[in-house]
């Protein structure tokens, strides 16, 4: 269920009344914990922190006209979804994330390879998703996104 919505306010008043909190919370706790440089926006359908343009013109390899994702956060039909292109790339973070995660939260982890899924917008642990947004900064995240995804000319 991807939105149409062109900004993250609009998005947020598009949805149902039951998920508008935990995504304003989300949101909040992103932005308040996001090193200096992403960029708020809408990325594929979903509240998205990108490394602008104006920091690294080559942008997404896949769609290279498009700001360098970092994290999005959506609402989707039954999950609340957070994709941390972060820990998709980092072996290390990912490790952090799956350790901290299972000391901040006694539910069952729902992740795919770099996003997590909430069905129940009471176990989202809103602290460790600030934390993990904190970890990495948009230098390194360049660094890491080139090590991993950018082929090597």
């Amino acid at each position: 269920m991807q939105s149409t919505e062109t900004t993250p306010d609009a998005y947020i008043l598009s949805l149902p009344d039951d998920r508008k909190q935990a995504m304003n919370t989300l949101r909040d706790i992103i932005k308040q914990n996001l090193p200096a440089g992403f960029e708020e926006t809408m990325q594929y359908g979903m509240i998205s922190y990108v490394v602008p343009h104006s920091i690294y013109p080559n942008g997404y390899h896949c769609k290279p006209k498009d700001a360098l994702p970092f994290i999005s956060i959506g609402s989707q039909k039954n999950f609340i979804v957070i994709h941390h292109l972060g820990i998709y790339g980092d072996t290390a973070l990912l490790d952090w994330f799956l350790q901290a995660y299972a000391k901040a939260s006694t539910a069952k982890l729902d992740m795919g390879k770099g996003c997590v899924r909430f069905k129940k917008m009471d176990q989202i642990p809103f602290a460790l998703i600030g934390e993990l947004a904190a970890k990495i900064t948009v230098q390194e995240w360049i660094d890491t996104y080139e090590a991993a995804f950018v082929k090597k000319k």
